[in-house]
């Protein structure tokens, strides 16, 4: 008895050790959900397919491994294409396996036909590689490919249609081969280069580490807390790296947004750049913090992409290579050799930094009503669970976060490169969903952002996820009515930015199954939080906030702003 297609598809990704499907199923994918849940993986359908996307690229950002979202034909394709396009500008490696009707219906000279429209050619432009399964046989090499790109070099989404002429075909093939067979993994850098790379760390006096968001996604911690150890140096996080690495935590500082992080850029002499593609929000490694020894300082450059080498700015060593190969190549260079002395002002940055954080718990602005954002962020990630997974969506309230946040999660998830709002509730989902339910999972939000995709609470007290959702509420896009009050004079006409302020979360949560909280003063965020922790499931805080400081009050909205290197937001 041979294999059928849909069967096989779960096969293919059982070997690259992926054993959750996010979507909603429809004819193209009943055979594929029962058999999945057959097999014990999570199957998580929930309420749009977009979400479904965001869901499985969370997944993908907690394990290291490829995300599997599925969409309808048609209407449910479209829903993903949103999602499509963030894993294309976050490097995310999830593949959409989207439905599609019999090839007949497409080669038909017809109109009207139901729920049709040609989908590939609409998704090239937004994922790394797009076919389709015209015949049963094409199974193997064609997921094994969109695999392999997604991957391969800088990671990104695949798209593979699945005609439903081919749902039911049955394959001839052996056991599916182990990702190492047909791709390559961990790869490492050429070995002259790493001995170069070391020569260059023992003989720096101010080597920093930049640790970007691929050091996370690509699950390297512990090789780069040896490494970090081993140079002796300071850990630069980039916007997108705000995970903190377990015994890493101190000696962490985010690029910009500390003093500590500054001085430790600006003095260095070496620079070894990992998972960050030293972009705009870094200045590409050239200008404002950069500035000061950038003809001096030289860069190693660990990068999976040969073709990103040199783009932004000249390096000296480049790495080519999977993090998961080519950090523990230098930890092995480095320890083959002399010890390295800390930097000599790694122990005043560490509690210069100590001190910043306390002075902003201390010093943002307290006991007013509606609360002030900046003590919004203060007292939710003072009662942010110490093993928990953070998720941060929204504008105004993110960039409070960057300055104001007490806690040092281990794992951070939001939408940093593209922006997109409303990822947060599907994100915390996805990495709740992929962590099997066993960490308390945080989303701080704002209000406008939560509303994008809120029906997922549902999807997320349907699973019993231990998912806190603290949502500042202010009634407003704060970030546009700042840009309105920043643009014209006051007063200023604010279109489009303001809505009903009869609102509540809270109870829309309990509507849909969570448990919901209503906080109006500073001193009831922290037990608000932890009685939502302690009912063991989906739980919504609604903080009503200050809309005037939450618009006009943004801390280093300066330094945000120089992030734009060409033209203007």
């Amino acid at each position: 008895m041979g294999v059928p297609v849909y069967r096989r598809i779960l096969e293919l990704f059982e070997a690259e050790g992926v054993n959750t499907l996010f979507g909603i199923p429809d004819p193209n994918f009943v055979h594929m959900f029962v058999e999945a849940e057959q097999r014990g993986w999570s199957v998580v359908a929930p309420h749009h397919e977009e979400c479904a996307g965001f869901m499985a690229e969370a997944a993908s950002r907690m394990t290291g491994r490829p995300g599997l979202c599925i969409g309808t034909l048609g209407p449910g394709v479209a829903n993903i294409a949103g999602a499509m396009i963030c894993a294309k500008v976050e490097n995310s490696p999830v593949i959409f396996l989207g439905g599609q009707r019999a090839r007949i219906t497409e080669r038909r000279v017809r109109r009207g036909r139901i729920q049709f429209v040609r989908q590939e050619d609409l998704f090239v432009p937004s994922v790394k590689y797009s076919a389709s399964i015209e015949y049963g046989v094409q199974t193997d090499e064609i997921v094994r490919e969109a695999i392999r790109q997604a991957m391969s070099g800088t990671p990104g989404p695949a798209y593979v249609e699945y005609p439903s002429h081919v749902i039911l075909d049955e394959l001839d093939v052996a056991e599916p081969m182990p990702p190492h067979r047909y791709r390559l993994v961990n790869q490492r850098a050429d070995a002259q280069e790493v001995a170069k790379a070391a020569e260059l760390i023992r003989a720096a006096d101010n080597p920093i580490l930049l640790v970007g968001h691929g050091v996370h996604t690509s699950r390297t911690g512990a090789a780069v807390r040896e490494l970090a150890e081993l140079m002796g140096c300071p850990v630069i996080q980039t916007s997108g790296g705000t995970a903190f690495i377990p015994g890493l935590e101190e000696r962490t500082f985010p690029y910009g947004f500390s003093t500590a992080a500054v001085e430790a850029v600006a003095g260095s002499d070496v620079c070894v750049a990992l998972g960050t593609e030293l972009g705009e929000p870094l200045h590409y490694g050239t200008t404002r913090h950069w500035a000061e020894r950038d003809a001096e300082r030289k860069w190693i450059y660990v990068e999976q992409d040969p073709m990103a080498i040199g783009v932004n700015r000249p390096i000296d060593v480049p790495l080519v290579g999977d993090l998961r190969g080519v950090v523990p190549q230098l930890v092995a260079a480095l320890k083959d050799g002399a010890a390295r002395r800390p930097v000599a002002d790694l122990d005043r940055w560490i509690k210069q930094d100590i001190d910043r954080l306390a002075e902003l718990a201390e010093t943002a602005p307290s006991g007013r009503s509606p609360v002030h954002p900046a003590r919004l962020v203060v007292e939710a990630t003072e009662a942010f669970p110490a093993e928990g997974i953070m998720v941060r969506d929204g504008g105004a309230v993110v960039i409070f976060q960057w300055t104001y946040s007490q806690a040092k999660p281990h794992d951070v998830l939001w939408n940093q490169n593209f922006g997109h709002l409303g990822t947060g509730l599907p994100y915390a989902v996805g990495a709740a969903v992929a962590d099997g339910g066993t960490r308390p999972v945080m989303l701080l939000t704002s209000d406008s952002a939560f509303l994008f995709h809120i029906s997922e609470l549902e999807t997320a007290a349907r699973l019993n996820l231990p998912l806190v959702c603290v949502v500042g509420v202010d009634y407003q896009w704060g970030l546009e009515v700042g840009v309105y009050k920043r643009t014209f004079d006051q007063p200023a006409p604010q279109p489009g930015v303001h809505w009903s302020k009869d609102v509540r979360f809270d109870k829309i949560a309990q509507g849909l199954g969570c448990h919901g909280e209503y906080v109006e003063s500073e001193e009831e965020i922290g037990p608000a939080i932890k009685r939502a922790y302690a009912t063991g499931g989906t739980a919504v805080v609604h903080v009503c906030i200050d809309p005037k400081a939450n618009s006009e009050e943004m801390p280093n909205y300066a330094e945000f702003r120089t992030w734009y290197a060409e033209g203007t937001q």
